[in-house]
């Protein structure tokens, strides 16, 4: 038997894998503006501004760290991580300016 089927045959899954290192780049993505707005007035958010950001890197890394733990074929698994950061950056950018109004 090969060592990547289990006893029934089917093929098996790799234990999951956190990712620190993308989470801890979202935080610090995240505290970027709270940083900034120490340092300028040019950047001015509120709570809710933050909630969205928060929101949004959130649903970004869990559909990150899903493409790298679940698809096993690296032309989906780049595919789907590539089509989450193009999400993630339209809605970025309609949410700053107003790309589709």
């Amino acid at each position: 038997m090969n060592s990547t089927t289990s006893s029934t045959g089917a093929p098996e899954r790799p234990a999951f894998r956190f990712h620190p290192r993308l989470w801890i780049a979202a935080a610090l993505l995240l505290a970027l503006p709270a940083v900034a707005m120490q340092v300028t007035s040019e950047v001015n958010w509120g709570p809710e501004d933050f909630a969205v950001a928060g929101l949004m890197l959130l649903v970004l890394c869990a559909a990150l760290e899903g493409a790298m733990n679940y698809l096993t074929a690296l032309r989906w698994r780049v595919s789907a991580m590539t089509l989450a950061v193009l999400m993630f950056l339209t809605l970025w950018a309609h949410l700053a300016v107003g790309l589709f109004d």
